[in-house]
């Protein structure tokens, strides 16, 4: 009779002490921590030029007739054609005959040419009602690993395809984002810092001018206050390969801005610390210069990310169809309300002592984004986040696909690969995944832009009708 073979042990049983001891290697001291990240940084820097040209920059790919007809500008290939034979003066692209490729620059000059002589049915140039400002974007979710950066880098880049005007802020020391970007950022100087640095010497300043007619003694300005105050917004921008993208990037010493903000705070307790960014982007002429604006924030509740979701019209907190991230993002959206909700109680009590009207956080719309979704597995907790945060939750679900994980391995958004490298209904079906996400935030945008527009019409109407 056979004998039953044996059912293996659990790998975790019958361990030898000694053998085990034998692999741990010396014991770690600080220093091998030193080596780990040189080792590390070596590596992100190989990995991250991948997506790199020969001489050391990222260059955004041309796009071919096919892809400028079907996804940027809304014309017939043949017609296409004959417009440019027209006009030798138009940007004629790269090759001949019906295989041409277009830089993104001679793109948006095509787009301005169609939207001046085009037909008026349709949509060259992206909805923005004259005279509103730019719309601030925080992405946000104190849960790592969500897709923050990766929604936040592709709605940037949907938006310059597009043909909006695209400023990204990136506030997250791990500087991804910038990666993605391609930024340059060799100190915390190049960063957000200086810009909350001078906002709170400003307000210093003002202080201390009260103080000196008051006859007490001024606040301290140090030499790292006195340097903000000389930097500009302008000396913090940076251009990326996208000729309608600028960044402003991160870099690891940006993290010391979550220990410095609350000592400067100490220091001047009237310093309303949560608009130091709201400051910066308004008084820097920003919100005309740019379209949209994008937050990338990082993986905390810290001051950084308090100035970013103050700053923002619009949030959009990007979680995967998974309990964990449920729960996360529920407790997330509980900590906005009890810091912000903090916030107007410590400022309202002041205000009403000093017979000022109140003040009050507000944000055109919030949605949740469901992203790496896994239909196949994940559609049942999906309806179930999508019935709990009801209509704040975006209707569209992130699917992940071969396409985006390859973007990935090259530091590269889905937009930055190239077609060829794929199969069409591959490449066709991870755009859409982004496409159908820019889509409804699109909406979103447009339809806050239209609401402003109609109350400062109003608003302006019934100032006339006072007057008369």
């Amino acid at each position: 009779m056979d004998k039953k073979p044996e059912i293996p042990l659990p790998p975790y049983f019958n361990l030898n002490p000694a053998t085990a001891a034998s692999k741990l290697g010396p014991v770690v001291d600080t220093a091998r921590f030193a080596r780990a990240a040189a080792f590390a940084g070596r590596g992100r820097d190989d990995l991250a030029k991948r997506g790199y040209a020969p001489d050391g920059h990222k260059r955004l790919r041309k796009f071919s007739t096919w892809e400028v007809c079907r996804y940027l500008i809304p014309v017939a290939p043949a017609h296409l054609r004959r417009v440019l034979n027209k006009h030798p003066d138009l940007p004629q692209g790269e090759g001949q005959g019906n295989s041409r490729w277009f830089s993104l620059e001679e793109i948006l000059v095509l787009r301005d040419h169609f939207a001046e002589e085009g037909s008026s049915a349709k949509e060259y140039r992206p909805y923005r009602p004259k005279g509103q400002p730019a719309k601030i974007t925080a992405v946000a979710n104190f849960k790592g690993g969500v897709g923050k950066t990766s929604t936040a880098a592709h709605l940037a880049m949907s938006a310059a395809l597009d043909g909006y005007k695209v400023l990204v802020i990136d506030l997250d020391s791990q500087g991804s984002m910038t990666s993605i970007m391609g930024g340059d950022v060799p100190d915390e100087w190049r960063t957000v810092f200086p810009l909350l640095a001078r906002d709170y010497a400003t307000h210093l300043e003002t202080e201390n001018r009260v103080r000196e007619a008051a006859g007490d003694p001024a606040l301290p300005l140090d030499e790292t206050l006195t340097e903000a105050l000389q930097v500009s917004f302008g000396d913090v921008v940076q251009k990326t390969h996208w000729p309608n993208i600028d960044l402003i990037g991160a870099q690891l010493n940006l993290y010391w801005a979550e220990f410095q903000i609350p000592v400067w705070r100490m220091g001047l307790r009237n310093w309303p610390l949560w608009d130091a960014l709201t400051s910066a982007l308004s008084e820097s002429g920003a919100l005309d210069e740019y379209d949209v604006i994008i937050l990338d924030t990082p993986p905390a509740l810290g001051y950084l990310t308090i100035n970013a979701l103050a700053a923002a019209d619009i949030i959009l907190v990007p979680l995967g169809a998974s309990f964990l991230e449920f729960d996360s993002t529920g407790r997330f959206f509980d900590m906005l309300y009890s810091t912000f909700a903090s916030i107007e109680e410590g400022e309202n009590t002041a205000r009403r002592r000093a017979g000022l009207p109140e003040m009050k956080f507000e944000w055109d719309v919030v949605r949740a984004i469901i992203t790496r979704f896994d239909a196949s597995q994940q559609t049942d907790l999906a309806n179930v986040i999508q019935a709990y945060f009801g209509d704040m939750t975006n209707a569209y679900r992130q699917e992940y696909t071969a396409m985006v994980g390859q973007a990935g391995e090259t530091v590269s958004g889905i937009y930055e690969a190239d077609y060829r490298d794929f199969n069409r209904e591959t490449y066709t079906r991870g755009r859409e995944t982004f496409d159908r996400t820019y889509a409804e935030f699109k909406e979103m945008l447009i339809g806050a832009w239209w609401r402003d527009e109609q109350l400062a019409n109003k608003e302006a109407g019934d100032g006339e009708t006072q007057t008369a």
